[in-house]
């Protein structure tokens, strides 16, 4: 049986992450508290985050951003960035 968290995202049990998502506290926390679907989910908004804001992960203002949003994003924070959207040029 897949381990099981109380995910902090959507507030039930759910299958936990296979593995911490990066080494540290930080990691452990994730680890211990984000169901593998909502640490996926968020993947894939954070990768369109860095998509439409052209965001360079090696700057640090990138990183800080991202934290928080990531933050934002797993605590249900309304005023999480939205991904706008492809546009036509």
């Amino acid at each position: 049986m897949p381990r099981q968290v109380f995910c902090r995202k959507y507030q039930q049990e759910m299958e936990g992450l296979d593995f911490a998502p990066f080494p540290g506290v930080k990691g452990q926390e994730f680890f211990d508290s984000v169901s593998k679907n909502a640490w996926q989910e968020w993947l894939k908004h954070q990768t369109t985050l860095i998509n439409e804001k052209r965001l360079n992960v090696f700057e640090p203002d990138a990183k800080k951003f991202l934290e928080e949003q990531r933050e934002k994003f797993f605590n249900n924070d309304d005023s999480l960035e939205k991904a706008e959207g492809l546009k036509p040029e």
